[in-house]
């Protein structure tokens, strides 16, 4: 089954139609807490549960789920979660939160974070290198290192799935403390 998706433009005519939208945004917790659409509310990929979901649908249950991410690629993966549950009234936002903000959808902000996006390129250059720098100067073992990352990116990018993205997204970074003013709750 294909992914049904909307652009922002059509999201925020349904909006100011008055219409009762039930928006998920699927982002890590501190990426949610730095800027989100107004009356999205936060599960992230890593804890979605379709069927809880389904049940505390905030809209009728027959208006579709809406899903978001960044900008589209775990939005995607989150709908293909639903269908696979059996839930297929839910629609992804094509170029996530970006795009909703040049949509000029209303959105909060909050404190800046790195978004998951850049912390798996950062970590996972960061492997590269070190194993190339180990397996120069101490043996050429630790250029396995290197190797076991770049055939994880080439299975990431085969699959759309990140195993590096899901682990770093569970970091104490990632999430937010039950006090803290800059993330809203789940």
């Amino acid at each position: 089954m294909t992914v049904t998706s909307m652009n922002p433009q059509a999201l925020s005519e349904l909006c100011s139609q008055g219409r009762k939208i039930d928006l998920i945004d699927v982002r890590t917790p501190v990426e949610y807490g730095e800027v989100h659409v107004e009356f999205a509310r936060n599960i992230p990929l890593d804890q979605l549960d379709p069927a809880a979901v389904m049940q505390a649908q905030t809209a009728s249950t027959e208006e579709p789920l809406y899903v978001v991410c960044r900008s589209g690629g775990r939005g995607r993966q989150a709908c293909e979660k639903f269908f696979e549950a059996g839930y297929t009234n839910v629609v992804n936002i094509e170029g996530g939160t970006l795009a909703c903000i040049e949509a000029g959808l209303p959105v909060v902000r909050g404190r800046k974070a790195i978004s998951l996006e850049r912390q798996v390129r950062i970590a996972a250059g960061s492997l590269v290198l070190l194993g190339a720098v180990l397996g120069w100067l101490v043996h050429p073992a630790f250029f396995g290192l290197s190797a076991f990352v770049g055939a994880g990116l080439i299975f990431a990018g085969i699959t759309d799935t990140c195993g590096m993205g899901l682990l770093l997204a569970r970091m104490p970074w990632n999430q937010c403390k039950p006090d803290s003013t800059n993330c809203c709750p789940r």
